[in-house]
């Protein structure tokens, strides 16, 4: 794990020079405080090139019409209803503005899409006899398949949880890793879990850093590699359900884990967030994050967007009527195969 470490150590670097110098000074009022917002992105947002080509942004455009929408003598409820729709133009749920009563956020990148998932039918699934082990919830379904349901990367996992997992599970003919609604959280969670399903060290991504105010200023690609754990490695075939909100670390683990020799990824396209975030301050307190270092996959193409699928499946009307789970049935009858 010593590339990732000095990859976070760098990240943290990164974040320290980027939050502590700040040339510019703007008024603490509306206009300010939107030049203040506008020039943060423009200077430090890591995306602007790459969506201007995917779907046409143009943060200048952005600049001149919200411009318009700003007076000195509107509310800060107006001013920040303005703002948070400036923010909302990036298309990226890593970008929030937080203010002492409100945060605005961007959600389409999940709303906008089929749930594929039922909270409801999901418990049937895990029933009452589930073992728990710190984050991981799991068990040994009636056809000898194994089933981890991981609800949040944030959620910490020791090494000795997913032995104690593997071990239980080792009797199975596969297993399923289900991080679907799993928003993201703590990468080195990711990175721990995933080391159990290789035996060498995989080139898994590249991460680049801002290193200038232009939109298309960064440092070299730096490789990031995933190390084979010295602890129980699993071997057989292993299924991971994904929806639209597979989120943040989650598209990370999901981008690893397609990798590897053994896995398939069945379910949706993931919901993306590849862009490592940081904060910055208004003049008026409020607090913007955003994200400011772009990874890349294997084949240094973004995934800013989400992943596809290795099987793209959605769950049926009919099966949610029946209580059962499209996706789950899916991994099922492919493990068994």
């Amino acid at each position: 794990m010593k590339t990732n470490i000095l990859y976070y150590l760098s990240f943290i670097m990164i974040i320290t020079f980027s939050s502590c110098i700040r040339e510019d000074r703007f008024d603490d009022n509306p206009e300010g405080n939107f030049e203040a917002l506008w020039k943060i992105i423009d200077e430090q947002y890591c995306f602007l090139d790459y969506k201007k080509q995917e779907y046409g942004l143009d943060w200048d455009d952005i600049y001149v019409r919200y411009k318009q929408r700003i007076t000195l003598s509107m509310p800060s409820n107006g001013l920040f209803e303005v703002l948070g729709e400036m923010l909302a133009e990036l298309k990226d749920g890593h970008v929030n503005l937080y203010s002492s009563s409100d945060i605005a956020r961007y959600w389409k990148w999940y709303e906008d899409y089929p749930a594929n998932f039922n909270d409801s039918i999901h418990k049937l699934y895990l029933g009452t006899d589930y073992k728990i082990a710190s984050g991981l919830k799991y068990k040994i379904l009636d056809d000898n398949i194994g089933y981890i349901y991981y609800e949040s990367f944030s959620s910490a996992i020791g090494n000795g949880n997913i032995d104690q997992v593997l071990n239980d599970m080792a009797i199975c003919d596969g297993i399923i890793i289900d991080v679907r609604n799993n928003g993201g959280g703590t990468i080195t969670n990711a990175s721990k879990l995933a080391s159990r399903f290789t035996n060498k060290k995989v080139l898994t991504g590249y991460i680049l850093h801002k290193n200038g105010k232009g939109h298309n200023d960064f440092s070299k690609p730096e490789p990031i590699y995933l190390e084979p754990s010295n602890r129980i490695r699993w071997q057989k075939k292993v299924a991971i359900l994904t929806n639209r909100h597979s989120y943040s670390a989650t598209n990370d683990f999901v981008n690893t884990m397609r990798i590897l020799p053994n896995v398939t990824i069945i379910g949706d396209r993931t919901g993306g967030g590849s862009g490592l975030p940081i904060s910055s301050e208004l003049p008026n307190g409020w607090s913007v994050r955003f994200s400011s270092s772009p990874h890349l996959d294997a084949k240094m193409k973004h995934i800013e967007f989400g992943i596809d699928p290795d099987l793209e499946v959605n769950m049926q009307r009919e099966d949610i009527l029946r209580n059962r789970d499209t996706i789950i049935e899916t991994a099922r009858t492919f493990l068994k195969k």
